[in-house]
């Protein structure tokens, strides 16, 4: 048990390390993830060394980091994480294994990753809603615009969720489906509008940093550098000083989602509650 405290305790400290400079610079340095990774790994070498209970608690962590390397990746290239936020993940991977054998700690990190995708929800629900109250004015007219782009496709899903509706008389489950199909444009429109409204911002080109975003596409002489997820380079940086002001897209940081899963899934994990039957 006290291996596991302190894994927890070590990624618990450097999650909210990353927190901090996620808020405040709006980037997860690389060093942050590597030396979780070095640590947790280093500890569960250590300890397997000297309890003369095997190296299956240090495999175990190999095994983790193998496997959140490969959902880390998934979700950088499907858009979903920027790298910051991937590595993290990556790191997770090798302190998340707590039990002795493959098949619990599976079910281990599927725990975590529901976890943190609903206090990722929430937690972007409610920053989306702040950041759409403080910019009220900005955010009705960018929400009306997006409705007029998209009404095809918001008028489909309306179709489609009263169909779900319909069905819930045969099979009631289908009434939640429906409701949430039903949901699901106006907050993605919701979602689009703070996102144009709130994240876009115009500043000097000195205060680019490397990763940064660009809104769009930016003309410089016969040169054009294009927006991209991967974020700006240190050469594109140095070319767009020619200009008096560029416009960068900025996302919600994301890493409080990290701390708040993470937090969840140790506290039922030492009141020995057992989530996996609970959410099934």
């Amino acid at each position: 048990m006290l291996e596991v405290i302190f894994l927890s305790v070590l990624a618990i400290v450097w999650i909210i390390f990353a927190v901090v400079q996620d808020v405040k610079s709006r980037e997860i340095a690389n060093w942050l993830s590597f030396s979780l990774i070095i640590f947790a790994l280093g500890f569960r070498f250590f300890y397997s060394l000297f309890s003369g209970g095997g190296f299956s608690f240090f495999y175990q962590g190999l095994i983790g980091l193998g496997i959140f390397f490969v959902i880390g990746n998934l979700f950088y290239y499907g858009r979903i994480f920027a790298g910051g936020d991937a590595k993290l993940m990556i790191a997770l991977g090798a302190v998340l294994p707590f039990y002795g054998n493959f098949l619990s700690n599976v079910k281990f990190f599927g725990l975590f990753l529901i976890l943190f995708f609903l206090a990722g929800s929430v937690y972007g629900l409610i920053t989306s809603v702040i950041l759409g109250i403080k910019n009220s004015e900005k955010f009705k007219k960018e929400f009306i615009n997006q409705f007029k782009s998209k009404r095809k496709f918001v008028y489909f899903i309306m179709v489609l969720s009263i169909v779900f509706l319909v069905l819930g008389f045969i099979e009631s489950i289908l009434i939640y489906f429906g409701i949430l199909i039903f949901i699901f444009p106006y907050l993605y429109l919701s979602a689009k509008s703070v996102d144009e409204v709130c994240m876009v911002k115009k500043i000097n080109p000195k205060k680019l940093t490397e990763g940064d975003w660009l809104y769009e596409d930016v003309k410089i002489g016969d040169k054009v550098i294009k927006k991209g997820w991967d974020g700006l380079e240190g050469k594109e940086i140095k070319l767009l000083q020619k200009k008096k002001y560029i416009l960068v897209r900025y996302g919600i940081p994301f890493s409080p989602a990290f701390l708040i899963g993470f937090l969840i899934l140790i506290l039922f994990y030492f009141l020995k509650i057992d989530l996996w039957n609970s959410f099934w």
